[in-house]
């Protein structure tokens, strides 16, 4: 993926919160994000591999809006200053989103932006905030690790991403491929979940367990969107009309189709405990995310990404 040295960058919703620690569930609460597919405890077995994480008990009763823009309980305060440590401060252009993965990830967010905006229009909103982070961070639904790995929060509209995830886990420990893509493919994956919201096929959610569970097919059609913005990404601009991707080759494709497969509850499971519980799956087999990316990104439609009209994942 190439950026446009022209194109000028808008950084106000990425935020950088730092090394955390401790903490827990706003008010008090002492209850955890919950972990899906039943990973539980610590340690590279368990915990730690559990990947593109889905905050559903938690934060569909928190405020997922229904799909009514301004509706629900999601906190539209954003990031202070003193809470950001300036790591996106010299992000400005695309030349910079080309020298460096931060600014990247900027272009990224941006580009995801201006897709969807044309795409929902007036039903469209931006995520509050993409933020970064290192140990653990607090959210709206609850205080996470990076254990949890990438994660959307319902009740704040924000995604959450350490950035150390993508060689300690996806590569190092799911045997993942590595490439600048794979984490385009993840925040466009998590910006997909956004818009289900937006939608409101977070409140369709009623099984969240087995292959053909509701919850399974949330996280395709995640996948499918992630697959239609890669599809769009080169027609994607900045506030002043300049296109901000200059090219996607079928290599970044590879790498997402990769990454997908890399994160099937199979392959997860058949790491983690050595045997595939279907009963289990939470968000689909490898075969399965590879295929909702796929038609995403071949169809570019957003009726084809209706994975709950699907009589078959």
């Amino acid at each position: 993926m190439r950026f446009n040295p022209k194109a000028r960058l808008d950084r106000s919703r990425v935020k950088d919160t730092g090394r955390g620690s401790g903490g827990g569930f706003p008010g008090g609460s002492s209850r955890r994000i919950p972990i899906p597919g039943g990973a539980a405890g610590g340690g590279i077995g368990g915990i730690l591999i559990v990947v593109l994480i889905l905050v559903l008990s938690t934060c569909l009763s928190d405020g997922g809006g229904g799909g009514v823009p301004g509706a629900g309980g999601y906190n539209t305060s954003r990031l202070g200053d003193s809470q950001d440590t300036g790591r996106y401060d010299r992000c400005e252009t695309g030349e910079d989103a080309n020298e460096s993965q931060d600014c990247a990830r900027v272009a990224v967010e941006n580009s995801l932006t201006d897709f969807w905006e044309g795409e929902l229009g007036g039903r469209f909103r931006a995520e509050q905030q993409l933020v970064t982070f290192t140990g653990q961070v607090d959210t709206q639904c609850g205080a996470a690790s990076s254990a949890v790995g990438p994660f959307y929060c319902p009740a704040d509209e924000s995604i959450y991403l350490d950035t150390d995830f993508f060689d300690e886990v996806l590569e190092r420990q799911l045997g993942g491929p590595d490439g600048g893509f794979v984490e385009f493919y993840v925040l466009a994956h998590e910006y997909g979940h956004h818009i289900s919201n937006l939608l409101g096929y977070f409140g369709r959610v009623r099984t969240q367990e087995g292959p053909q569970s509701d919850a399974v097919r949330l996280e395709l059609q995640a996948d499918c969107y992630a697959g239609m913005w890669a599809h769009h990404a080169t027609g994607t601009e900045d506030a002043q009309g300049e296109v901000l991707i200059l090219d996607l080759t079928e290599e970044d494709v590879d790498l997402a189709l990769a990454a997908a497969e890399a994160v099937g509850d199979d392959r997860i499971q058949q790491k983690t405990q050595e045997q595939v519980t279907e009963e289990t799956w939470t968000h689909g087999s490898a075969e399965m995310r590879k295929k909702w990316f796929a038609i995403g990104y071949q169809q570019g439609d957003l009726e084809a990404c209706d994975t709950f009209e699907a009589d078959e994942l």
